[in-house]
């Protein structure tokens, strides 16, 4: 497994628990998850990644915001989808 593949993994775990936390109203657990994966998009801003891939990672980079909203997590789900799919195609 590349180094890139398993922080792709991660992130997108990290946002699906993010998404699943909010949803059964754990937002300081939510809130947790949310700190973790900005850990994840930091390191991946400089690796070499596909032009929509690299918008979610600037995306997520660019949120400050310490508190998640319900509509945040509804996008970090979407996100974690995306994420995912993409970790399982790359080498």
């Amino acid at each position: 497994m590349t180094n890139k593949k398993m922080l792709i993994g991660s992130l997108s775990n990290d946002l699906y628990r993010v998404a699943n936390l909010m949803g059964r109203g754990s937002q300081k657990a939510a809130n947790r998850f949310w700190h973790e994966s900005k850990r994840w998009s930091l390191e991946l801003s400089n690796q070499n990644l596909d032009s929509y891939i690299k918008d979610i990672i600037r995306d997520l980079n660019a949120d400050n915001d310490v508190v998640v909203s319900q509509d945040k997590a509804e996008k970090f789900l979407m996100y974690g989808t995306l994420l995912q799919n993409y970790s399982v195609n790359i080498d």
